[in-house]
């Protein structure tokens, strides 16, 4: 085979690997069925506190009841997982020896039953073996893992439908992750019953996270100008870059986020609404589980990390937390009028998906109309009022940029390289939105 020209050792392919998916109204009730199918024997059952009372969870353990499962249930997942909360329930992985795993719950259980999973099946594995470099070794996986069904909750993370999982190091004040084609689950069980019992708040943040994974996905480098190309296609990284088979979900999705997300918080029984926040989620998860995101995400895990007393509305945790969707959504409006001078055009095109009017715009001013169409949108939807809102002062950005610089699988795939200076700028520009 010829070897491909690639331009300065770039990539010159790019892969979709995404969950199997299954939709519909009450379509959790055929999990029981599903692990008769796989002949699993011992299942765990993975949730949080919250969740273990309410609908969803018992929809599940009625569907193992009913066909006789043999399961043991996990309810110890930590909303936002730390590297601590994920070794507590890789230990219990470890000493269960189960054969299938389904997780019940939004990013925070589907991520730690992930872990959980692939730590299980490589009981001789360094937990930072296969953390994403720099901070762990970023190894390839590479040993078989158990079935895992995903069981999403809300209407944000796209979990279901990726091969990544996100907790915070404690220790260097950190968000990282894990990611590889091989820890996703093996069929997400996507029932928009489940999003009927999510709180206001809960319904803002988590499609904020779906409309920054839409943007970035759609706004990332291209696959074809990342780099390095892979020696071997394990290598290839789950996160590739803008391609055109993602950019078809990112854009459907950000579609769905203009027409739905506001009736879904504003209204707890618009079914239609919460129906099609839930889709959505997991379109968009598709499109940026093989893209990519870039800057939001990059910059909000320091965010999150170095929480102060920050406690939000209709979180029932006993910690100081900083929402997922929220600690990306803050450095929207500052991040794509930055990145927005390398693909104009398509920064454009969302903000008029977004409800710009665009028909006399000027390519060259595409940033500031997506900027100021997101602090539109997060105005009318109550969002606090910027990084300084959540506790966060200019004092503070040292640390966030320093909290940003690890995470160079995401800023990587940012359109637009940026500087220590630039992400200082970038902060310094998000602490008050309005």
């Amino acid at each position: 085979v010829p070897e491909q020209p690639t331009l300065g050792n770039t990539d010159y392919a790019f892969e979709m690997a995404i969950s199997n998916i299954r939709y519909g109204e009450g379509v959790t009730k055929e999990i029981g069925m599903d692990l008769q199918n796989l002949g699993a024997r011992r299942v765990c059952l993975m949730t949080d506190k919250n969740l273990s009372k309410l609908p969803p969870v018992n929809a599940v353990l009625n569907s193992l009841a009913k066909h006789g499962i043999n399961f043991q249930i996990y309810d110890n997942v930590r909303v936002e997982p730390t590297d601590q909360s994920f070794l507590d329930a890789i230990q219990f992985a470890k000493k269960g020896e189960f054969d299938a795993y389904v997780a019940v719950g939004g990013g925070s259980v589907i991520d730690t039953c992930k872990a959980a999973n692939l730590y299980a099946a490589s009981p001789s594995s360094e937990f930072l073996d296969y953390v994403n470099a720099p901070i762990g070794k970023g190894k390839p996986v590479t040993v078989p893992l158990k079935p895992l069904i995903a069981v999403p909750t809300t209407s944000g993370t796209g979990s279901e439908t990726t091969g990544v999982a996100i907790f915070d190091f404690k220790e260097l004040k950190v968000k990282t992750g894990i990611a590889s084609r091989a820890i996703k689950p093996t069929l997400g069980i996507i029932d928009p019953l489940h999003t009927l019992s999510m709180p206001e708040r809960i319904v803002a943040n988590s499609g904020f996270d779906v409309l920054c994974h839409a943007l970035e996905s759609y706004t990332a480098l291209p696959y074809n100008q990342r780099s390095p190309c892979p020696s071997n296609p394990i290598s290839r990284p789950a996160y590739q870059g803008s391609n055109p088979v993602s950019d078809v979900w990112a854009l459907h999705a950000l579609r769905i986020v203009a027409k739905y997300l506001k009736r879904a918080i504003r209204n707890p029984e618009d079914r239609e609404a919460r129906a099609n926040m839930h889709l959505a989620s997991a379109f968009a998860g598709i499109g940026f589980g093989n893209a990519g995101v870039h800057l939001c995400h990059g910059m909000s895990y320091p965010i999150s990390g170095l929480v102060k007393t920050y406690k939000p509305k209709d979180y029932n945790v006993d910690h100081s937390l900083v929402p997922h969707g929220l600690s990306v959504v803050l450095t929207s409006p500052a991040v794509f009028a930055f990145t927005a001078q390398i693909h104009p055009e398509r920064h454009l095109e969302a903000a008029e998906i977004l409800g710009a009017d665009i028909r006399t715009a000027r390519i060259k001013d595409a940033g500031l109309i997506l900027a100021d169409t997101l602090r539109k949108f997060l105005f009318d939807l109550n969002v606090d009022d910027g990084l300084a809102a959540i506790g966060y002062s200019k004092a503070d950005i040292p640390a966030l940029v320093k909290g940003t610089l690890p995470q160079e699988r995401v800023t990587k795939l940012s359109p637009r390289p940026q500087t220590e200076e630039d992400l200082s700028a970038l902060f310094e520009a998000s602490m008050k939105l309005y």
